[in-house]
């Protein structure tokens, strides 16, 4: 059985562009091994600007590259619904997760309801 996810990209201090490239959207990195699995279903949450702007599968299984410093760990990822503008892009609470609960985590896991509120509210966003 698939497992939910929010992944986080960007940081407070390196905001992403409020332009949301789909293409952009391949992999997601993280500094320890993720329990992200091949098959799983993701929203991508956008840090800083604080709201939830794509849903993604997972396309590949975690892999190691040892000659990064840092961000070791990444997966491919396919986008399957986006909201172009982050602008436009509804509130990480509308999945029932608030900001301050992430702290420095690159993923966290989300319940099948909480992904389900926030495939609606991206749905609602791209039309």
């Amino acid at each position: 059985m698939s497992q939910h996810w929010l992944l986080v990209r960007g940081s407070a201090g390196r905001l992403l562009p409020d332009r949301v490239d789909a293409s952009a959207l391949r992999a997601h990195s993280s500094t320890r091994r993720p329990s992200v699995q091949k098959g799983d279903l993701a929203v991508c949450y956008a840090s800083g600007w604080q709201n939830i702007f794509a849903v993604v599968k997972v396309t590949g299984d975690p892999e190691n590259d040892p000659a990064r410093d840092r961000w070791r760990w990444r997966f491919a990822i396919h986008p399957l619904l986006v909201v172009g503008s982050l602008a436009k892009a509804p509130p990480v609470e509308a999945a029932g997760v608030f900001p301050r609960s992430l702290g420095r985590h690159s993923y966290i896991r989300l319940t099948r309801e909480q992904f389900g509120a926030a495939h609606e509210a991206i749905a609602a966003a791209a039309r």
